[in-house]
Parts: C-alpha cells; structure tokens; sequence
C-alpha cells in the first residue's frame, strides 16, 4: 500500500461551493491534435465542480482508500514546519499543481527515500529538480495537453484586456464614473498589429490559431520549427531567436518552459530591444522575466503593459512590485485552472495513479523524467543535466 501526498490550494474564503454558475460542462471528443483525452478507468467526481481546492481532492479520495492507499491533503507547503515538509519522509507519491506548486528540490528529495512518483496535476514540472528526481530514479509525470487550450484562451484575454484598456475602463464604471476620456487614452486596436510568441508549442500555436481571425501579423520562434502548412495557413512568420523576434512586435506572449536557457531571458538589455509601447504578456513561468526589468520597464513607458498569471514563487509577497506596478493586468496563477481544465488534469492525475499502481505503462505524452533519464515530453522540452531546480526563486 502507499502513501499520497496531495498539495492543493486553499477553498473559496466564503466554503467549498454548493452551487456552481453552470451545471455542466461541454464534452469533448479529443484534444485539437487529436490526442487522447484522459482515459481513467472510472471518476469519482463530478466535472465542472471545484476538484484543485483542498476539499477538492482531486476526487481521488474515495479511489485510493478503497485501493487500501492513503492520501493525505493539505495547502499548507512552505518551510520546514510545513504540513508538507512532515508528511515527505515516508510518502510514496507527491501531486501538486503549477498554481500552488510544493516545490521538489534536491533538499527534499533528499529526505524522501521512499518517494517513487511525483505528478504535476497540469502542466509545468519546474517546480521538480528533474536532475535530482533523474538521480533518484523518480517518475515524473504531468497531464499533458489537459489545460492548454485553457491557457491559450487567457493570454488572448490578457492581450485583449491590455490593448483595449479594459480594466480601468472596468473600474471607473465599478467606482461610479463615465470617465470616456480616461478610458479611451490607453485603447487601440489589435487589428493590424504584429503578435509573436516565443515559443509555439500547444500552448503557443493555440494562441497564434485564436489569433489569426483579428486580422494581425503572426510571428513565432522555437526550438523546434512548425510544419510549412501550418505556417502558411496561419500566415506565420519564423524567427530563429527571441531576439530576432521581439523587435518586431507589438505585442509578445511568452509560452516557453523554465529551463536555464529561458530563466531571466527578458531582462533590462531585451526589453530595451522591444518596441516602444509594446505588450509583453506572461503565462508561462515569472522568471523567464526579470522581475524589476519589467517594473522599470513599466514605468518608463518602454512598455505599455504587461500581463501575467505567473510569480515567483507562488504565492508572491504582500509587497511584491508586479502587485502595484502600473499598467498590469496581473492575476492569480489561474489560467490553467478553470473547472473545465480542473475535470481533465484530475481524470488524468488518476489515470497516471492507476497505470503506476497497476505497473502499466504511463502514456509517453505525460512522461517527463523515467528510469533515470527524461523520457517522453520531458525529453522534447529540456535538456537532462541542465533542467530545473524547482526552487521557488
């Protein structure tokens, strides 16, 4: 039998809902690759409900205990006093998600001799040290493509909001104005600009496709180049670089993983590089970006705004810039969390559990580091002995 440890973050401050804005969600055949959707071999919750919050549970309660398993839940992550820190030394599994991430470092694998499996309920391992989880011979895995549309779906949001001067124009009417002028001084169209992404995996192609029907100019770079067809479909244009690409857009989201290739890649000498009065928009990981480069940035006008639903670490100080720098549309690690994505990563955190409890194969599509090397997505997104350190900062 084994131990599970569960870290989610905390319930809504008014209970765990009763009630939902919606009483089901659409059902979907399969991702827009084609891929699988997850295929557990049974769910014990209802989708559309409130699965990543501690009470929550990922609906995996019920299957565990009835397995003879244990799970224990909790919020509670940081520092050595932490639930998380004393529940570790003898627990087999860790799941955690990328909005509320415990953070897997070599300190703490250290101390978990019998951890076997550590499961990202989303997408995004960085918060493992994959080097040490490779020298201890842990499973890494992660649900792979579960809230990528998700996420694509909010960085249009942002952009939105950013270019169209939506949020102040919101608070005015929340604090009683009809303050047009205030409002329409920051507003432009989309139309016409040029939108790049660095990056243009699932996450970033899926912007770029969402975006196309508005009438801008498409740019991308990555590692690995798309197909001609897709290209010239979207009418794409290729860059080599990010630094290649930034100069010539208005508008640049970043959907890249966190690797040492990317940590700290725009800072104060890139964004100079950018054009004045662009947007610079951030769901992938807060340290691809220099924390006080984008303030600074901010407030000298170089950048109009900036947007985002990543911080480091999570959850980020009181006192933490990006909260009152000017121009931002910032938000909670959320855009990966939607309860429609919350079905999908909990169906296939549970699908994961059943093929490593049953000692089937786990889809290569959710691996990221096996037998002592990356393995599957791991392979294709990082580079073994150069991953992360899944610290917070």
């Amino acid at each position: 039998m084994v131990k599970v440890l569960c870290v989610l973050y905390d319930d809504p401050v008014g209970g765990y809902p009763s009630l939902y804005a919606r009483p089901d969600l659409p059902v979907l055949e399969a991702y827009p690759d084609g891929q699988r959707l997850p295929t557990p071999r049974a769910v014990d919750f209802t989708p559309g409900t409130l699965l990543g919050s501690v009470s929550g549970e990922l609906g995996l309660r019920g299957f565990l205990e009835s397995g003879g398993h244990s799970l224990v839940v909790t919020s509670d992550k940081d520092g050595a006093e932490s639930v998380f820190d004393r529940e570790l030394p003898d627990t087999d599994v860790v799941i955690s998600q990328p909005f509320w991430p415990a953070y897997l470092t070599a300190e703490r694998i250290a101390k978990a001799p019998k951890l076997k499996l550590a499961i990202t309920a989303g997408i995004g391992s960085d918060h493992v040290d994959l080097d040490a989880a490779i020298a201890h011979g842990i499973t890494v895995a992660e649900v792979t493509y579960c809230n990528s549309v998700s996420v694509a779906e909010h960085v249009v949001m942002m952009i939105l909001s950013l270019v169209r001067n939506y949020l102040p124009s919101h608070q005015w009417v929340r604090s009683g104005g009809w303050n047009i002028a205030d409002c329409v001084e920051r507003s432009y169209d989309l139309e016409g600009m040029a939108v790049g992404t660095v990056a243009a995996g699932r996450i970033g192609l899926g912007v770029l496709r969402r975006l196309a029907p508005f009438g801008v100019k498409l740019h991308y770079t990555d590692r690995h180049r798309l197909p001609t067809d897709v290209e010239r479909d979207l009418g794409l244009t290729f860059h080599p670089t990010t630094r290649d690409l930034v100069p010539v857009c208005d508008v640049v989201t970043i959907n890249a993983p966190l690797h040492p290739e990317t940590e700290g890649l725009f800072d104060d000498a890139l964004i100079a590089t950018m054009k004045r009065g662009a947007y610079l928009i951030n769901t992938a990981r807060a340290k691809i970006c220099d924390r006080d480069a984008v303030v600074r940035a901010l407030e000298s006008g170089q950048l109009a705004g900036y947007a985002g639903d990543v911080w480091f670490p999570q959850p980020p100080a009181a006192d933490h810039p990006w909260r009152t720098m000017p121009h931002h549309g910032m938000t909670p690690h959320i855009s990966g969390s939607s309860l429609s994505a919350q079905a999908r990563y909990a169906a296939g955190t549970r699908e994961i559990l059943e093929c490593w409890l049953e000692n089937r194969p786990i889809r290569d599509e959710y691996l990221i580091v096996q037998g002592g090397a990356l393995a599957g997505v791991g392979a294709h997104s990082y580079t073994a002995g150069n991953a992360t350190t899944g610290a917070p900062g």
